[in-house]
């Protein structure tokens, strides 16, 4: 078996790579990191069916924002905050749509007592009126926002990130939260309910 010419190569070159489309890069690092990734998710979920998809998932957030990788912490570094991310996305979305199931095991179609789903369309225009609204924060408050609340970054790190202090981050956070509440709670519904 001929030995990989990506195999010898640092994770922030094949990192560049893959950025730039190489699949055998981007296969490359899944093949180094899968383990971790499981490892990590396992740990976090205690399920390993979980891990498995958050393994999965975590990766194709890899493959997404493989781009926005900057080089300037360890790649295992970011590859941590971004699966401690999913893990994190999962429990919420868990937490806010719990199964429910007969006593066969089946989920049932309907639940009792339960509202039906939000509107989709309801859901897309209020997204867009939020990346809108980050949009319009001077530049500082959105990177704070960005990196805090969208990225996971702690105030340490971010503020790192950008050459602030913690106590910069923290602040340009509060002013970004709260411009965005006045932004987005002075528009009208997107739709009537």
């Amino acid at each position: 078996m001929i030995p990989d010419e990506n195999s010898n190569r640092p994770d922030e070159e094949l990192v560049r790579l893959a950025a730039d489309g190489n699949a055998a890069a981007f296969d490359e690092i899944y093949s180094r990191h899968r383990r971790f990734v499981y490892n990590l998710a396992v740990r976090m979920t205690n399920n390993q069916a979980d891990a498995e998809d958050l393994t999965q998932e975590s990766f194709v957030s890899v493959l997404r924002r493989v781009g926005s990788f900057r080089g300037e912490a360890s790649f295992t570094t970011w590859l941590y905050r971004l699966v401690i991310n999913q893990v994190k996305m999962h429990f919420r979305y868990r937490s806010a749509r719990p199964e429910m199931q007969t006593s066969d095991g089946e989920i049932p179609e309907r639940w009792p007592g339960v509202a039906s789903r939000t509107d989709p369309a309801k859901q897309l225009i209020d997204r867009l009126a939020i990346e809108k609204a980050v949009r319009t924060l001077p530049p500082g408050y959105r990177a704070a926002f960005i990196l805090h609340d969208i990225q996971g970054y702690k105030h340490e790190e971010a503020a790192r990130l950008r050459g602030r202090t913690a106590g910069t981050s923290k602040s340009q956070l509060h002013k970004a939260r709260a411009s965005l509440r006045t932004v987005l709670s002075g528009r009208s519904p997107a739709l009537p309910t």
